[in-house]
């Protein structure tokens, strides 16, 4: 589900179909008809559908008119990916524990938005990315897994974001091949446990020379993706 450029579906897409995964995407669904991701999933023989809410005279109905689309698909999965509108209580429930979403932050810190602006306002070394199952409260569900991105002194909201959303880029991804091999599940304390799989955590190196250019290494990994 998106609503923009759709970078992280992009990356999820490619990773599946050059992995070969075991899984497919059913549906790109999205909240703004003139969304470049929609374009690009049309362009790659996705299904695509357009929920506007434009289109519908109360926020009810165009709860229900999402919640009927995505029913129509029968996922097992459902994958936010900058879908820039607030879900219903009832629909979250709906897909608890099926519903995941990337937040350009180390969740808890700095939820909601403007988070990169936050980040540095804060003063903080480290900023990042969260994958985290979605809860009626927002950007606090159980997290599955995080990128940390070192923050420069002479950052920008903007180049802090482009270096946090090539990390994303990474996380997503990784998260959504877990998925697919059955690795993800929820404990009985409602934190995340991933078979075979720890730590969940990542670290961002960026160069001095080229700050755009980022390397993601695992914890307790020595395996690294140029990015």
């Amino acid at each position: 589900m998106i609503s923009g450029q759709g970078t992280n579906m992009r990356a999820i897409v490619h990773r599946i179909r050059q992995q070969n995964l075991n899984a497919e995407v059913v549906a790109v669904v999205s909240s703004d008809p003139d969304a470049p991701g929609v374009a690009w999933a049309r362009e790659q023989g996705l299904t695509t559908h357009v929920v506007a809410s434009a289109a519908f005279s109360t926020r009810r109905q165009w709860d229900t008119a999402l919640a009927d689309v995505v029913a129509r698909e029968q996922p097992d999965y459902i994958l936010l990916a900058g879908f820039m509108r607030v879900l219903a209580p009832g629909f979250v429930e709906q897909y608890a524990g099926r519903m995941l979403n990337i937040h350009p932050s180390l969740l808890p810190a700095f939820p909601g938005l403007r988070t990169h602006e936050q980040a540095l306002a804060a003063g903080v070394q480290w900023h990042g990315c969260t994958v985290h199952f979605v809860t009626p409260d927002l950007d606090s569900g159980p997290i599955v897994a995080q990128v940390a991105v070192f923050v420069h002194p002479d950052d920008t909201p903007r180049r802090l974001a482009d270096r946090v959303r090539l990390a994303e880029h990474r996380l997503y991804p990784d998260v959504v091949t877990w998925l697919v091999q059955g690795r993800v599940a929820l404990n009985k304390n409602g934190r995340v446990d991933v078979a075979g799989v720890a730590p969940r955590a990542y670290v961002a190196l960026s160069s001095s020379e080229s700050p755009a250019q980022l390397k993601i290494l695992r914890a307790g990994n020595e395996s690294s993706t140029q990015v």
